[in-house]
This record gives structure tokens, sequence and C-alpha cells, in this order.
């Protein structure tokens, strides 16, 4: 089987409403949807396949209000969690995981969207026009710290915690308040999403952990950021 990749992004403590989150989580799936047609249709999560196809819904506000009045998905005392997929046979759909609304120390929030491990799907998905639009929802709807959207090993090659916030990624976002992103060597592409952050773009070409010279440039543009003091835990302050 192939390395997964996945998109993610994080930000620390925010307390807000059911409301407020379903109005977010709206925002994402919509987004979302134009990225590509697989991310047109979503499922509850369920124990079991058939029990999930049978759970389709229509991403809207309302609906994710309902939702997160629910026990199951509601997490401690503040904040929500969800999760949804796209009903695709297992490696070839796409499965989103929320965590958002906590106030909570210690508690991190997050959307992770984990992309198909295997081809077709993963050729039909993996590429730098969906996995941006991807990374583009994510921040304009959840307004992250920090993103990244890259494949598992090619993290595990350049941090030994993996902890959001101290490596690079494929693409990697940072929000305004996270601090200015320097000017980056070619190959590297670095462009704003609207007045929310910059987005880095490691390759015009999918990274891999497995090849060399992926994971060279990986580490040299983390040199790079690492001394902009852009390597740093999400939820951690700035000194």
């Amino acid at each position: 089987m192939s390395e997964p990749y996945y998109a993610a992004a994080y930000w620390g403590r925010r307390r807000e409403s059911a409301e407020q989150c379903a109005k977010r989580a709206e925002t994402f799936f919509h987004l979302l949807s134009a990225c590509h047609a697989d991310y047109s249709r979503w499922y509850e999560q369920a124990s079991s396949t058939k029990r999930a196809l049978q759970l389709q819904f229509e991403p809207t506000s309302d609906t994710f209000v309902r939702f997160f009045k629910k026990k199951k998905y509601q997490a401690g005392d503040d904040g929500f969690s969800f999760g949804a997929w796209t009903g695709h046979p297992e490696n070839q759909g796409g499965m989103v995981l929320l965590g958002c609304g906590a106030d909570t120390e210690g508690v991190t929030n997050l959307a992770q969207l984990y992309f198909p491990s295997e081809p077709p799907g993963r050729d039909r998905l993996v590429t730098l026009p969906v996995v941006s639009g991807v990374m583009r929802a994510m921040v304009l709807a959840w307004e992250p710290e920090w993103a990244v959207a890259t494949p598992r090993d090619f993290r595990d090659h350049l941090s030994e915690t993996g902890l959001p916030g101290t490596f690079v990624g494929w693409l990697t976002y940072y929000s305004r308040q996270w601090g200015d992103v320097p000017p980056l060597p070619e190959p590297v592409q670095v462009g704003q999403v609207e007045d929310k952050g910059t987005l880095v773009i490691l390759s015009p070409e999918r990274v891999d952990g497995a090849v060399e010279k992926h994971v060279a440039l990986g580490s040299r543009i983390q040199q790079f950021l690492d001394g902009s003091g852009l390597l740093r835990r999400v939820g951690e302050r700035r000194c």
C-alpha cells in the first residue's frame, strides 16, 4: 500500500457555539465540493460500511447544528467532534474529521481530510489543483493558525514528533498572525490565501518521502523557515 496523503488545519483554543461551528462546516464542505466531484456527496461514519451508506446527509448549517446538538458529537464540556466519508470503497475516497469549538487547555482544534491511498483514487485526487483547493477550503472555512498537506512518510523524514506547526509538507499554510514567510528559492511557490495568510507550495510535482531529492528540498526549506521563527507547535505563544 502507498503512503497516505492527508491535509490538516490546526488552531488553538477558540470557543465557538454549535451554530458557529456549523456555519464554518457548511462553508468547508461547500468549498470542498468545488475541488472535485468526489467531494459532492457525504455520509456520517458508522460501525459498518452498510450502515454508513444509509447515513447520507446534506452538509448544510442546519444539518451540522443538528449533529452538534447530539451527545455523541460533543467533546467534553465544550467543542464538537464529527467524522464523514465520501462513500467510496476503501482507499478510493475521502474521509473528513473535525474537532472544533474547544477552548480547553491542551486541546487543539482541527480539520483533517485523508486522500485515497491507492490508484485510481490517489491519481484522481492527489494532484496540486485538488490539494491546493482543499487547503484553501480549510483556510477560508476554519481560519486556522497552521495547515499542511503531505504524505505521512515525508513528514516523518522531517519531524521526529510530527507535532502540528513543527515541520513543512508538500503544501504548508501560515496565518498572518503566525508570522511573515521569507522569500524562498525555486521551485518553491509562495502565495496568499485572500487576507488570511500565506501558502507555501514546496514543489509543483507531488512530493514523496521515498524520493531523496524531495526530502532534501523539504529539509532545506524547513531550515529557511526555522530561521524565520516559523517552526513551532500550534498553540504556543510567539515570544
